[in-house]
């Protein structure tokens, strides 16, 4: 293998500002930046009261934040509460769905990174309510 090729598949360093990454509209009430690297994803998602994720699962193992407001999870027929300084780590393929209670700041982590947002094909986000 050459060393440009050895070069191009490496891993790159980011340095990213927040303020300057691009945010996503997905819907009236939710928006989302998001940076990733080769086995990891980071998402800052804005969500408004009464936002809602619908009921879905991923291959992703995830850990969400509250930075600021409150998420009501419903997963397993079991509804969970996760407020701001609070964390709620969702194994693989675990269905789940989540309501914005009031307006709210998360943070989430996704190993490894969410294929679908990347390529934009993450309907179930997208949609009006």
């Amino acid at each position: 293998m050459s060393s440009t090729t050895a070069e191009k598949d490496k891993p790159k360093l980011q340095h990213v500002r927040l303020k300057e990454m691009p945010v996503e509209h997905l819907n009236p009430l939710i928006d989302r930046q998001f940076v990733f690297g080769e086995k990891a994803m980071l998402a800052r998602i804005i969500l408004r009261a009464g936002a809602v994720v619908p009921m879905h699962s991923h291959e992703n193992e995830q850990i969400t934040y509250i930075l600021e407001g409150a998420l009501k999870f419903t997963i397993q027929s079991e509804e969970i509460v996760v407020r701001s300084g609070e964390i709620l780590v969702i194994p693989p393929h675990l269905p789940h769905s989540a309501e914005a209670i009031e307006n709210t700041v998360d943070l989430d982590v996704f190993c490894p990174p969410r294929a679908d947002w990347i390529a934009g094909t993450d309907a179930y986000l997208r949609m009006e309510k």
